[in-house]
């Protein structure tokens, strides 16, 4: 082969590769071995793991353990789901757009919005692909507020996007209730203001007053963008379409998507139907044939790969179409009285988690504002050296905070839903209680 090629040896392939930077010796790695033995290291490795299916978790902060109906693994198995790529061809791929066609639909209904795209990486890159929708719909504001009630991630995610263009990135703080301070956003919103983005429930879980955020925004011009991490939350609270958002982002990762290890998960972006062609990613629309039966297409598409580049929406190449079909497999299963239910569960567990811990003198609870199914508690110790100790007793206690707020060292975030049992709540309480 290398004869064929014309050189003399490997090295000489990596000439452009740096001499003080090759490797001079063989990596460290053990002898080989035969493919039962690495399954079972493997295996034994696995085994050392804590599993959220055999100890109760309470985690949360934007990625939710919920019931995935069987169906959902049984459908998206189908080779015509789980092999599909971009649906350029719509006589060949009829199953993937009308999947993702009822996806759109469903989400739409969720929110409350007039249109939705076929999906995003995540819930952060869908943020900020909705701040820079309001900056091509705003055109001279450049302006952009961020609640603090936002979730880490997602502000991290924006700053990154906006770190080279011309935005000035606000800030709005909370109150002490746990929600974004209304007195000090009206202060904050100008005529320069392009859009506010606020996440509810937060990232506190704190349930966010959209109606007197809109009136804060409107009076200024300025686009509101609602956040939605936890969609779960939409099923018993009024979607942000219905408060008057102008664009609803979020993470539909709570439907029919596991957590594994951060990802993969799914970013929606909803709009009101005057802002559709400022979307990011694939729409899918529905249309009849030459013969007046009804089929789906890929619509206003106004991506790179599409159009020239500096015309386009946006430069996400491709989506999560697999997730958005498991989605739409467990939302259509699951049907709007079981997400309703499920809801429920969630925020009535949260409910009898809170009155238990309320019980524990040395818990304290900083934020007043109503909760759907997550809320902080502080214990008066460093939280995530609790965490860590508890969870070698099985039980994954919540989120320590001081990963993301230096000053919030002694607090964790709780959340609930309705795969924690009532045992695992007492469980949960009770471990705490020992530690403090």
């Amino acid at each position: 082969m290398l004869e064929e090629i014309g050189v003399k040896n490997i090295e000489d392939l990596f000439q452009s590769i740096p001499e003080d930077l090759r490797l001079k010796q063989p990596l460290n790695l053990p002898a080989e071995k035969s493919e039962i033995e690495v399954l079972n290291e493997l295996g034994a490795l696995a085994a050392k793991n804590i599993s959220a299916e055999c100890c109760p978790s309470f985690l949360g902060a934007g990625a939710y353990r919920h019931y995935i109906p069987t169906v959902v693994a049984n459908l998206i198995s189908r080779s015509e789901f789980y092999t599909a790529y971009t649906p350029y061809q719509p006589e060949v791929s009829q199953g993937t757009l009308q999947a993702l066609f009822e996806y759109q639909t469903m989400i739409c209904q969720m929110t409350e919005m007039d249109v939705a795209n076929a999906s995003l990486y995540d819930g952060a890159s869908a943020a900020a692909e909705a701040v820079l929708m309001a900056d091509r719909i705003q055109k001279k504001r450049k302006k952009i507020i961020l609640s603090a009630g936002l979730h880490p991630e997602y502000i991290e995610t924006i700053e990154t996007y906006l770190h080279n263009l011309p935005f000035n990135i606000v800030k709005s703080e909370l109150a002490r209730d746990g929600a974004t301070d209304l007195e000090a956003l009206k202060k904050s919103v100008d005529a320069d203001t392009a859009a506010v983005l606020i996440q509810s429930p937060n990232f506190f879980g704190s349930i966010e007053a959209l109606d007197a955020v809109k009136e804060i925004t409107a009076s200024a011009g300025a686009l509101f963008i609602v956040a939605v991490a936890e969609i779960y939350s939409l099923g018993l609270l009024n979607g942000p379409g219905a408060y008057g958002a102008d664009i609803v982002v979020g993470e539909a990762q709570s439907f029919g998507n596991r957590l594994n290890y951060g990802g993969p998960f799914l970013g929606f972006v909803t709009c009101k139907d005057e802002y559709k062609r400022q979307l990011p990613g694939r729409l899918i629309g529905m249309t009849n044939d030459n013969r007046g039966q009804a089929g789906f297409v890929i619509t206003l598409s106004t991506r790179e790969q599409h159009i020239r580049r500096e015309k386009a929406t946006s430069n996400i190449c491709t989506n999560e179409a697999l997730c958005a079909t498991m989605a739409a497999i467990h939302m259509s299963t699951m049907g709007e009285e079981g997400i309703k239910e499920a809801s429920l569960q969630c925020l009535k567990k949260t409910a009898y988690a809170k009155e238990q811990l309320k019980k524990n003198p040395k818990i304290k609870f900083p934020h007043s504002a109503p909760v759907f199914n997550e809320f902080v508690i502080d214990i008066g110790k460093n939280g995530r050296e609790v965490v860590e100790k508890i969870a070698k007793d099985g039980v994954i206690a919540g989120f320590p905070l001081v990963y993301y707020y230096p000053e919030r060292e002694n607090q964790l975030l709780l959340a609930f839903t309705e795969m924690n049992s009532r045992q695992d709540i007492d469980r949960l309480v009770s471990v705490l209680g020992g530690e403090l």
